[in-house]
């Protein structure tokens, strides 16, 4: 098979724009040699802890440049990625290692109101594992403030500036993306070197890029999606842009970051954009921000045809939606840039992948009417090898090359698809999956609770809100507020339920199984 290294996108743009800003985090700048050799220092660091090709090192840290240092050192010495989310408790972090294998864990930090070095540090210290951890700050001179744990910058330090990036197949797994798919505890998705380069590379036509005409970008999605991976960091870095990082998203920053760094490239979820039209006053220079936007792109689930017409009176741009998911590295589709809205369509299939519409619960095609509804499959460079270490889960949604999406659409004459549900049960609160299985079986844990059952409730801003129905043990006083504060402690920010109601009983089939539609 042909060889090819993720890490050679950042290796052949240190060579070809040395000199050009690729990180921004507010007054700090690092261009691409800088960028290259703090990578290779890494990298080096990495082999002389004895991590070999293959092997798996996760990653969670917020959206620094200490996330692109580490995501580019990791490949360049041939291991995989495996991001995860700075919201994770440590039971969570615990599952997300041991499922993945990791040799490593680096992790950021933290601060009071988000430890995520104390939440990584006990998770690793419980794996069977024992992988080896280091503290990622966000002051590279500061210490790590965990005892016996080194810093990321002071161990990389020494190492030297140069390193020459493994040669790895293909074929071979760069990243392992956690997903549920629709229930169930996160499986890791296998995304192959040449998934991610493609997915990258992708945005060239998508969005009119011309390396030579370099696009900045606004860092804002989560780097440890697969959406700010592919769309934001590896494109910028495939073609010589520059990314400026803001590692959590507040609207009026994210504008004035805009503005004072002249982004020409935004990527969101909806609710940022519903976030930054509310911000968007009299105090906010509208026309600048106008004069310099080039593109904008949404994903992560639908975009209301309000935000669409607002967003293009007032900035003059029409919003580009797509549809993905890490399955798919993430991209799948994309509404054609600058083409007029056809609300609710998340636009025509990447170039050399293949989009089409079977029957629900079986591997046939649907026959095509404008009305005709089915559950979205895919096959193409984009798609995942498969789950690791679960081998049946993959067979369930991977044949012939053709994957499951589990989502269900239409597609009109011109082979525009429009998304008609999400996958069964599945909640988008804010951009993040929270899947209701994974919820109900945390709620359950709990001494006083006796039957859990977890859907998604419409929210103005987040889109989607938690709500629980819980069946309380014969005896206990269990209260709503109570089961809500413990559900906090328990799991991470974006997944606990802020909506709790206490029921007598859960409406069911005669087979047991909890009608959740009679829930909603």
């Amino acid at each position: 098979m042909p060889q090819f290294n993720l890490a050679s996108l950042l290796d052949d743009s240190v060579k070809r724009y040395a000199e050009r800003t690729a990180l921004v985090l507010g007054p700090h700048r690092l261009n691409y040699a800088d960028l290259g050799a703090s990578t290779n220092r890494v990298a080096n660091l990495l082999v002389a802890r004895g991590i070999k090709p293959g092997d798996s090192i996760a990653l969670m840290c917020p959206n620094l440049p200490q996330f692109t240092i580490a995501y580019f050192a990791i490949l360049k010495v041939g291991a995989t990625v495996v991001p995860l989310n700075v919201l994770l408790k440590r039971g969570e972090v615990r599952y997300h290692l041991e499922e993945a294998g990791a040799k490593a864990l680096l992790a950021f930090e933290g601060t009071p109101e988000l430890p995520v070095g104390a939440e990584a540090v006990a998770a690793a210290e419980a794996c069977e594992t024992s992988p080896d951890v280091l503290i990622v700050t966000a002051d590279p001179a500061a210490a790590s403030g965990f005892e016996g744990i080194e810093t990321l910058a002071a161990a990389a330090a020494g190492h030297s500036p140069e390193f020459d990036t493994v040669s790895t197949d293909e074929d071979d797994i760069a990243v392992v993306l956690f997903t549920s798919g629709t229930s169930g505890r996160p499986k890791g998705a296998e995304l192959r070197h040449r998934n991610m380069r493609d997915n990258a590379l992708a945005a060239r036509a998508l969005f009119d890029i011309d390396p030579s005409r370099p696009d900045t970008y606004l860092g804002v999605l989560p780097l440890f999606h697969s959406f700010g991976q592919s769309v934001v960091q590896n494109a910028a870095v495939a073609n010589g842009g520059t990314v400026v990082m803001l590692p959590r998203f507040e609207a009026a920053s994210a504008l004035a970051s805009m503005l004072r760094e002249s982004v020409t490239f935004f990527a969101g979820v909806p609710t940022m954009y519903w976030a930054m039209l509310h911000a968007l006053d009299e105090t906010v220079d509208g026309a600048g921000l106008a004069a310099r936007l080039r593109v904008a792109v949404a994903g992560g689930s639908a975009l209301p045809i309000e935000i669409h017409r607002e967003f293009e009176a007032r900035l003059g741009v029409t919003i580009a939606e797509g549809y993905g998911l890490s399955e798919t590295s993430p991209v799948t589709s994309f509404s054609r840039l600058g083409e007029p809205v056809r609300p609710g369509s998340i636009g025509i299939p990447l170039p050399g992948v293949e989009m089409t519409l079977l029957k629900p619960g079986s591997w046939h095609e649907t026959q095509w009417t404008p009305d005709a509804v089915g559950e979205i499959a895919v096959r193409g460079h984009n798609v995942f090898r498969g789950y690791r270490g679960r081998p049946d889960a993959t067979a369930e949604v991977l044949r012939d090359g053709w994957l499951r999406t589990g989502d269900l659409a239409r597609r009109d004459e011109d082979g525009w698809y429009y998304i008609v549900d999400r996958a069964k049960d599945l909640i988008i609160r804010g951009g993040f999956n929270v899947y209701p299985r994974e919820v109900e079986e945390s709620l359950m844990t709990h001494p006083d609770v006796s039957l859990a059952a977890v859907v998604g409730v419409p929210h103005d801003s987040h889109g989607e809100e938690i709500k629980a129905f819980v069946v309380a043990e014969p005896g206990a006083e269990l209260k709503a507020s109570e089961l809500i504060d413990w559900a906090k402690a328990h799991m991470a920010s974006y997944k606990y339920p802020r909506l709790v109601e206490i029921v007598g009983a859960l409406p069911m089939t005669a087979t047991g199984k909890i009608l959740k539609r009679e829930l909603h």
